[in-house]
């Protein structure tokens, strides 16, 4: 089975490192999905939300070593969550950024704008997602084409065991055991991930 991806203490002490071109991969491809979806939820354009990103990850590589150094430090979602919400309200304030006339859109902004708790509940909404994404992608790559799609037909779309079995030319004891392993697999690599996290 893949080993989970490095994150967790082992790529976050990494980071401060700004020629470690591979910790700074697995962690874009970790958490930039989910800073753009948030930023997009929010109502920033794609190119906006593109931005802060990369604003969100320059903040990232110029504080993560006063974070790793500071034993007072919490957990390192807490900390990323503080970080995009900041650069959130920095970028949403610079004058380009800034709506013109009578500030309308501004105002529905932060209406809109989650609480500071259902901002860390949607954070972590989407970090799970963004888990289950890259574990969904480990397992799938370990299993059979047929074993994944009976897993994603009857899991994941919601089809009936028996339609899926007929679809795939499989018993439907064969698609209740396929659809078994491949959860028992994502269990498995999600809690390796989550238990290596600072």
């Amino acid at each position: 089975m893949p080993s989970p991806p490095e994150t967790r203490a082992s790529l976050i002490v990494r980071l401060p490192d700004a020629a470690d071109a591979r910790a700074w991969d697995e962690f874009a491809a970790i958490y930039a999905p989910l800073v753009y979806r948030l930023a997009r939820r929010h109502g920033l354009q794609p190119a906006d939300a593109d931005d802060l990103v990369q604003e969100v990850f320059s903040a990232v590589a110029r504080s993560v070593a006063n974070w790793l150094d500071n034993s007072d430090r919490g957990p390192f979602r807490a900390w990323l969550l503080r970080i995009a919400k900041n650069v959130a309200i920095n970028f949403l304030t610079r004058p380009k950024h800034r709506p013109t006339g009578n500030g309308d859109e501004c105002h529905r902004l932060a209406e809109h704008a989650p609480a500071s708790g259902e901002a860390a509940s949607q954070f972590d909404l989407e970090y799970r997602r963004e888990i289950f994404r890259w574990a969904a992608s480990q397992v799938r790559a370990a299993v059979t084409e047929k074993t994944w799609q009976a897993f994603r037909l009857t899991s994941v779309e919601g089809q009936p065991n028996e339609t899926v079995a007929r679809e795939l030319k499989m018993s439907v004891g064969s698609v209740y055991i396929a659809k078994s392993r491949v959860m028992a697999r994502l269990r498995e690599v999600v809690k390796l991930f989550e238990e290596a996290q600072p």
